[in-house]
């Protein structure tokens, strides 16, 4: 059974760290692109960045960029979401999901077969 498993998510105040994680197990994701998606109260789901199967190609949302790093390490089949100088907007539930096939980067949820359940980020203003 493969499964994505979020964590590092919680409570942190206007201009403050946080790094999430992103573990994967029952099968590997080392040629397969990742990303990590957010969703807020009331609002659909956004994407926040991708990273290539190498990790030589990242791509951020606008919204994130300068400020939010993802990263990965095949070896350990984990990808990263290093957030910082997080404002009260970046509240959402964050989740990280894997491409089934396919290297390249997306910002396109529906190319994206595997998702985690999702991991709370609140900034506090």
């Amino acid at each position: 059974q493969v499964q994505l498993v979020e964590s590092g998510g919680g409570l942190v105040q206007n201009g403050d760290s946080l790094r999430l994680s992103c573990a994967a197990s029952g099968r590997t994701f080392s040629e397969n692109a990742m990303g990590w998606f957010r969703q807020a109260p009331g609002k659909e789901r956004e994407f926040v960045a991708s990273i290539s199967w190498t990790g030589g190609s990242t791509y951020y949302a606008d919204s994130v960029k300068g400020r939010f790093t993802i990263s990965r390490d095949n070896a350990k089949n984990t990808v990263y979401l290093q957030m910082n100088s997080l404002k009260p907007e970046d509240t959402a539930v964050y989740y990280c999901a894997a491409r089934a096939y396919g290297g390249l980067i997306s910002v396109n949820e529906y190319e994206y077969y595997y998702w985690g359940q999702g991991t709370q980020v609140t900034v506090s203003s």
